[in-house]
C-alpha cells in the first residue's frame, strides 16, 4: 500500500468513525428540542435538511445527476416511496427517544442486518448458506424473548427495522449517491413538512420562535445533525472498504444502547439481556460466516489471476479462464459484499441517513 492510499484510508477511517459515531451519540441531541413534539420535531429536520444537503452539492458542484433523474419516472416514484419510509423511520425514531425507549430504539439497529437478509430471501428470492439460516434464526428467538421480556412485541425495534430495510433496498434500485439521494428524498419531503409546520404556526401551536432563539436554532441545526454525518460518511464510503463499512456500522447502535442504559438510566431486567444477548451471538455468527466467505472467495480470484498471468506468460490460450472473473468491476464487487451479509443494501445505502 502507497503512502497516499494508507493516507486516503486513514482519512476514510476518520470519517466513518465520525459519520457512525454521531448517529450513535444523536439520542443526546432530540431530548434538547423539547417542548416541541416528535412530529414538530420531524417536520422541521426534514425542512432544514435540503437546505443543508443543498448547500453541501453547491459546494462540491455535483448537480449533473438531477437533470438524469428528472428524465426518470421510475426513479423519481422510488424516490418518493424512500421519501415515505424513512419518514416513517426517522418519525419512530425519534418519538422513542424523547419517550424513554432509547435502547429499544437501538435494538432496532442491531436486528436490521437480520431483517434485510429476511427480505432478501422473501422477495428477492436470495439463497442462504446453512450459518446465515442459523443467524436468522438466532434472531427470531431473540425477538420471543424480547417480546416476553417487554410484555409485548418490541414494535419499536421491529418498525425501525423493517423501515430502514425497506428502505435500503428501495435505495439500491434508485443507485444515487448518498448526498444527492438524500437530496432528492428531502426535497420530496419539504412541501407536506413545510405546510404542516405552517398549518402549527397558524394554529398558535408551534414552538418556532416561541420558545426563545436559543430554541429556534436547535430546530434548525435538526439539518446539520441529518447532513453532516451524511457528508462523513460519502468520504468515508468513497475511500475504505465494503467490509469495514459494514463493520463501523454497528457503532451507532452500540453507542445507543450504552447511552440508553447508562445515561437515560432505562431498566435491563435479565430477560431483556437474553434478548439482546441472542441478537448479538447472531450478529457474531453472521460476521464470522462473512469474513470467511470473503476470503474464500478472495482466494478464488487470486488463484483465477494466477492462471491468466501463468497463461499469458507462457503464451497458452486462456481460454479456461474467464477474463470477467478478474476484471470485471461487477464480480469484484460481489466478493467484497460478501463480506457482509446485510449486502450492499445495509453496508452502503441504508446507513447513510441515520437515526
Amino acid at each position: 500500500m502507497t503512502e497516499k492510499s494508507a493516507g486516503e484510508r486513514r482519512k476514510g477511517l476518520l470519517n466513518g468513525f465520525a459519520a457512525y459515531g454521531m448517529w450513535g451519540l444523536v439520542p443526546l441531541f432530540w431530548p434538547l428540542l423539547k417542548p416541541a413534539g416528535a412530529v414538530e420535531i420531524l417536520a422541521h429536520r426534514m425542512v432544514w435538511s435540503l437546505f443543508f444537503v443543498g448547500a453541501a452539492l453547491l459546494f462540491i458542484r455535483r448537480w449533473a445527476w438531477l437533470g438524469e433523474l428528472l428524465r426518470q419516472p421510475r426513479r423519481l416514484a422510488l424516490i418518493t416511496v424512500a421519501a415515505a419510509v424513512i419518514t416513517v423511520n426517522w418519525g419512530v425514531y425519534i418519538w422513542s427517544v424523547n419517550s424513554g425507549h432509547v435502547v429499544e430504539a437501538s435494538l432496532g439497529y442491531f436486528i436490521n442486518p437480520l431483517v434485510t437478509i429476511a427480505i432478501g430471501v422473501l422477495l428477492l428470492k436470495e439463497r442462504l448458506r446453512p450459518v446465515q439460516w442459523t443467524a436468522v434464526g438466532v434472531g427470531f428467538a431473540a425477538v420471543l424473548v424480547l417480546t416476553i421480556g417487554y410484555g409485548r412485541p418490541p414494535w419499536i425495534s421491529l418498525c425501525l427495522a423493517f423501515s430502514f430495510a425497506v428502505y435500503g433496498l428501495v435505495k439500491k434500485k434508485i443507485n444515487l449517491g448518498g448526498v444527492e439521494s438524500l437530496a432528492a428524498e428531502t426535497a420530496v419531503q419539504f412541501l407536506p413538512a413545510l405546510g404542516y409546520l405552517l398549518w402549527l404556526s397558524n394554529r398558535g401551536e408551534s414552538t418556532f420562535g416561541a420558545e426563545g432563539a436559543g430554541h429556534a436554532a436547535l430546530l434548525v441545526a435538526t439539518g446539520i445533525v441529518t447532513a453532516l454525518p451524511m457528508v462523513c460518511f460519502g468520504a468515508a464510503a468513497i475511500r475504505v472498504p465494503l467490509s469495514t463499512m459494514g463493520l463501523l456500522q454497528y457503532l451507532a447502535p452500540v453507542f445507543q444502547f450504552l447511552l440508553g442504559i447508562l445515561y437515560f438510566k432505562e431498566a435491563m431486567p435479565p430477560e431483556r439481556w437474553a434478548g439482546f444477548a441472542l441478537v448479538w451471538l447472531a450478529l457474531m455468527l453472521l460476521t464470522w460466516d462473512a469474513l470467511r466467505t470473503a476470503r474464500r472467495t478472495a482466494r478464488t480470484l487470486a488463484g483465477e489471476r494466477a492462471k491468466a498471468a501463468a497463461a499469458t506468460a507462457t503464451g497458452a490460450a486462456a481460454s479456461p479462464v474467464d477474463p470477467s472473473v478478474v476484471a470485471n468491476p461487477v464480480v469484484v464487487a460481489n466478493a467484497v459484499d460478501a463480506v457482509n451479509p446485510a449486502d450492499a443494501v445495509n453496508a452502503v445505502n441504508a446507513p447513510k441517513v441515520g437515526p
